[in-house]
């Protein structure tokens, strides 16, 4: 168990936080539609919901909560819940916790950045146990989805942009930690002089050096925070502060396998909880079509190890260009971005990140 109080739950004020939009999406902007290009979501606009701008809703579930049936679909795993006209309503896949279910749409943007925006009807939410065959029959699941298809609460996407580096207000829970609020990558690196080199900002930063607070891993390990990183976290450390640390995902404090989410980028792509939806072949991935919003995906990006995955991110789905976007906490943002500083944030085309995209795991 860790040594300090887990945020509470709250549900955050209607607040604007820079760097999400709210608003009802127009139609044929991304959003449904993607989502149904995907093979998930509903794809009509007569359907979409507006939202707050810090990802809550405004109103019922983007689809009826009436007849649903379930469909086995494979590469991966997964059962996908179809409502009566034959639109997804959630899809779950084997050995995973996330779940991806339709609701309100909602647009995220970063105007300082790009000029970029994701629409999404998508939310990513964090089941109790990993998904297994046959489980929507289970008395918990039962409960569980009845709930979820009307819960406007924040969601993971929601959750990961109460850290943006475009400004988010701070939110601290009753022990008086600061659990929310803008985040940067890391201290200054003195060896480094273009403030759009990826290492200007050191890495290192864990998400208990946001924090500032000490933790003790299930192992019975214990940490302290480095003051100079209060505030900071990495781009593996973003990742486990929001799975982890607000998501209730196990943490591990190692490299190797174990329980739950390693520290490093390259160890959560080899050993993390889930599973991988597109393996890690050496090569840019050319097929996309397994991803879905909520993935993990994973980048060699260190030019002299061009097999090395030293870099990780959080998949959002497409854009308003048709593009494949990332969230992910950069040196050259300092912090969460989902913006096209010093590299885009994308999987598909030549750009940067999109020749180190390399793998994309399932959580």
């Amino acid at each position: 168990m860790h040594s300090e109080p887990v945020a509470r739950r709250s549900r955050p004020t209607r607040r604007a936080v820079l760097g999400t939009i709210a608003g009802v999406a127009a139609a044929g902007v991304a959003g449904g539609y993607v989502w149904d290009r995907l093979g998930h979501g509903s794809g009509g606009s007569d359907d979409r919901i507006g939202t707050a701008a810090d990802g809550t809703g405004t109103g019922p579930s983007a689809r009826p909560t009436g007849a649903h049936t379930f469909e086995r679909l494979s590469a991966p795993d997964r059962t996908v819940v179809r409502a009566a006209d034959g639109g997804t309503l959630a899809t779950f896949t084997d050995g995973a916790r996330t779940a991806v279910l339709t609701g309100p749409t909602r647009s995220f943007s970063e105007p300082r950045t790009t000029e970029a925006t994701v629409t999404t009807d998508a939310w990513v939410r964090v089941l109790p146990h990993e998904w297994q065959r046959g489980l929507e029959k289970s008395a918990w699941f039962k409960g569980w989805f009845h709930k979820a298809l009307g819960d406007t609460s924040p969601d993971v996407f929601a959750v990961a942009f109460e850290y943006s580096s475009a400004g988010a207000p701070d939110k601290h829970n009753t022990a008086g930690v600061r659990y929310a609020g803008t985040a940067h990558f890391g201290p200054r690196n003195a060896k480094v002089n273009n403030p759009l080199d990826f290492a200007y900002h050191d890495e290192q930063s864990d998400f208990y050096d946001y924090l500032g607070i000490d933790w003790t891993f299930p192992d019975g390990t214990r940490v302290q925070p480095e003051k100079a990183r209060y505030g900071d976290v990495d781009c593996s450390g973003f990742q486990r502060l929001v799975w982890g640390y607000r998501m209730g995902i196990p943490l591990h404090n190692t490299n190797a396998q174990g329980t739950g989410l390693p520290r490093r980028a390259f160890a959560i792509a080899a050993h993390g909880p889930g599973r991988l939806v597109i393996p890690d072949t050496g090569e840019q991935p050319t097929d996309l079509g397994a991803l879905q919003p909520g993935d993990l995906v994973f980048f060699a990006i260190i030019k002299d190890r061009p097999d090395f995955i030293d870099h990780c991110g959080m998949y959002m789905g497409l854009d308003d260009q048709g593009r494949h976007r990332f969230y992910s906490s950069r040196s050259a943002a300092n912090g969460p971005t989902l913006g096209d500083l010093s590299g885009r944030s994308l999987l598909d085309g030549t750009d940067f990140y999109a020749r180190g995209f390399r793998a994309a795991r399932r959580l």
